[in-house]
């Protein structure tokens, strides 16, 4: 979840997770979701991250029928368009690909938890991030474990189409970049669009995907104008891309079913100059949603969806 974001987050890793491989209850999420990527964790304190399941578990991919055994409804995934295509059709662009937390953040809660400027007030610099439930014989699966996953599947997806990417960091800090950074990253690269990758951690039975778009801010250091509409029609293309390439649907407890949500607390977006948006890829503390973001499988066609809307959008 992104950390400006109205998420619920754990608020006690260490024990819960050492013990019986669960998080804690989370703290704000959903339609209240308060942090840039998902805050995970409580403020104050040093906790200990849940152990991350395997990159290559998980379950079967998502179904193409028209509804699944729950009654939500799905979408009949396109064609696997992360094949070589003939023509390097993002040659000469750069993408910048913001994986949302970082593992080492439950490490570093002094800085994490210390307030940067976002244009229209104060937040933390970042946050854990959520999981999912852990249980007494599988280990929960962190959110900073799932973005950086996703994010390396999109990052070469996207070279493969001749992209230039950059991504925030690479777990190769002991915490952050803060939010405030995570935005000038992007703007000094010139990035022609940018994507934070999330997972959301709402309330069990709130399912499905969401593509965060910035509102329009002038405050402070903030002014969004000149890239609200250019977001907008990366947002759009992503959501369509994603739910085709998933099979998935868009949230059913934010965005009235678009699987679009504007927001004007979130510093990644209020701060950048360029096109941005966060993907919210599913919700972590809801079983369903947990067992498809889980699967190795799925998270590759999270990462085609997001690659397809990018180019989509690029190409115009």
């Amino acid at each position: 979840m992104p950390y400006d974001h109205r998420k619920t987050a754990p608020r006690t890793l260490a024990l819960a997770l050492a013990v019986a491989g669960s998080c804690a209850a989370l703290a704000g999420c959903g339609a209240s979701q308060a942090s840039e990527a998902s805050p995970t964790a409580g403020k104050g304190g040093t906790q200990t991250p849940p152990p991350a399941v395997s990159a290559t578990a998980g379950s079967p991919s998502p179904s193409s029928s028209s509804s699944s055994a729950d009654g939500q409804p799905t979408r009949t995934p396109l064609p696997d368009s992360s094949a070589p295509q003939g023509s390097r059709s993002l040659a000469g662009r750069t993408v910048v690909v913001d994986p949302g937390h970082n593992p080492g953040n439950f490490r570093h809660s002094r800085e994490i938890n210390a307030k940067v400027n976002i244009g229209r007030g104060r937040k933390e610099c970042d946050t854990t991030g959520t999981s999912t439930n852990g249980t007494a014989t599988e280990a929960a699966y962190t959110e900073a474990a799932f973005t950086l996953d996703v994010s390396h599947r999109l990052r070469d997806l996207l070279t493969a189409r001749g992209a230039k990417v950059v991504l925030t960091h690479d777990a190769d800090r002991p915490w952050g970049p803060c939010i405030d950074e995570r935005a000038e990253i992007g703007n000094e690269a010139g990035a022609d669009a940018v994507v934070s990758v999330h997972a959301d951690g709402s309330a069990v039975g709130h399912r499905g995907f969401h593509v965060i778009l910035p509102a329009r801010v002038s405050s402070g250091a903030a002014d969004t104008a000149p890239i609200v509409g250019p977001s907008r029609e990366l947002g759009e293309n992503i959501a369509d891309r994603f739910a085709r390439a998933t099979g998935t649907s868009p949230s059913n407890y934010l965005g009235s079913g678009t699987g679009l949500d504007v927001r004007d607390d979130l510093g990644g977006l209020n701060l950048s100059t360029v096109p941005k948006v966060f993907v919210e890829c599913g919700n972590m503390r809801d079983p369903k949603d947990a067992e498809l973001l889980t699967s190795a499988a799925w998270r590759q066609k999270a990462a085609r969806g997001i690659a397809d809307g990018i180019a989509t959008y690029l190409n115009g």
